[in-house]
């Protein structure tokens, strides 16, 4: 890795970088191998978002749809092989990242399917499935911190599989979500598993708060609410650190990290600058702390690489200035509640949205597979 970028003096402020994106070209063509080896990348997070977009566009895919064609597999079930076989891909390149780190990286992660979002035994089952066909232990499973998904969460953790928790949007979510960590580590220590191997982040969406809240302040149109717009998301994301350390210098936290346990590290998501006025690094130099985790989609890791400035912490000293951000929202009439409320609710919906793209074109091209194959005959 190239030493002193922007990159590097990220990872050295005890980010870990992650790649919020993943497909069967980057595997094959050393795309992957290549981010490892020249831009800091530790990880890699996946959603249906992901999967849909990679399949699309992805001739790395055919043979494998013309086999499951051949086979007479369904659409659920080509769904299932294609995307496990790229995270077990994935997982094997990340293998020496994971073994350096002791398991804190090297991270690859696949979503249950979204519409389990509000079926806590179905999402419990379909996490060990997952967890059990890719069968790689640098593998999370992702399971959106719904109030059903809280107690999928403390009932996954405690088998002993390993959870990336996604769509966290409050400061009161966030803090249920850590409380089903540790639950579910409690659960795990009393059946005799070993802690150690138990890995959790809590993915914090950062950029869309902004979106929701921005036009918001637009339609309140004063100067003082206008004043505020961009500033949310960062405060937001700030804070949920405080509630991080707080979390974990707690009595209870404390027990079970003597006995091997993990932390859960705040895992900033999101990241990408929607709004073009802003910097397109606002998610990242301003999230610099130690412990975290940022997955970025690729043209926010360029950006950084190119022209990001990397303060050694930019959360920590920042807590009276990010209570003052959300106070003043709540002074201009802005309800954190609702926002947050609306954001989970979207956040569901969109993937939902997406898991159907993803079935619609995996169903297209496994007709299309059997429709050459019944022609070559």
């Amino acid at each position: 890795m190239t030493e002193n970028t922007p990159l590097a003096q990220l990872s050295a402020a005890g980010v870990s970088i992650w790649l919020d994106d993943l497909s069967r070209e980057r595997i094959v063509s050393g795309g992957l191998q290549n981010l490892i080896d020249t831009k800091n990348v530790v990880g890699v997070t996946t959603n249906p978002t992901i999967f849909a977009g990679a399949l699309s566009k992805g001739e790395a895919y055919v043979g494998q749809v013309a086999a499951l064609a051949a086979a007479g597999a369904g659409v659920q079930e080509a769904v299932f092989e294609i995307t496990t076989d790229d995270v077990r891909a994935a997982s094997d390149i990340f293998r020496p990242v994971y073994d350096g780190t002791r398991g804190v990286d090297g991270r690859v992660s696949i979503e249950v399917e979204p519409g389990l979002a509000h079926d806590a035994g179905g999402t419990v089952a379909q996490a060990q499935e997952l967890w059990a066909k890719v069968d790689r232990p640098n593998v999370m499973i992702k399971i959106p911190a719904t109030v059903e998904g809280l107690d999928a969460i403390t009932a996954t953790i405690a088998l002993g599989i390993s959870v990336n928790v996604t769509l966290i949007f409050s400061l009161e979510r966030h803090r249920q979500v850590i409380n089903a960590y540790l639950s579910g580590l409690e659960k795990a220590r009393s059946a005799g598993l070993d802690l150690s191997t138990i890995h959790s982040v809590a993915s914090f969406f950062v950029s869309r708060v902004d979106t929701e809240i921005n036009q918001r302040l637009e339609a309140i149109g004063t100067e003082a609410a206008l004043a505020l717009k961009s500033k949310a998301g960062v405060a937001n994301a700030q804070l949920a650190y405080e509630v991080y350390e707080q979390a974990f210098s707690s009595e209870r936290a404390l027990g079970l990290l003597t006995a091997g346990a993990n932390k859960q590290r705040p895992l900033w998501a999101s990241t990408g600058v929607k709004d073009p006025t802003l910097p397109d690094t606002l998610y990242v130099t301003n999230l610099v702390a130690p412990e975290v985790v940022n997955t970025m989609p690729e043209k926010t890791l360029e950006a950084t690489l190119d022209h990001g400035v990397v303060p050694t912490d930019s959360v920590t000293g920042a807590y009276d200035e990010a209570n003052a951000v959300l106070d003043a929202l709540a002074n201009e009439g802005v309800s954190y509640v609702d926002v947050t409320q609306v954001l989970e609710a979207e956040g569901v919906a969109k993937f939902i949205v997406s898991w159907n793209e993803l079935l619609e074109t995996v169903s297209v091209a496994l007709d299309a597979a059997t429709a050459t194959s019944g022609a070559a005959l």
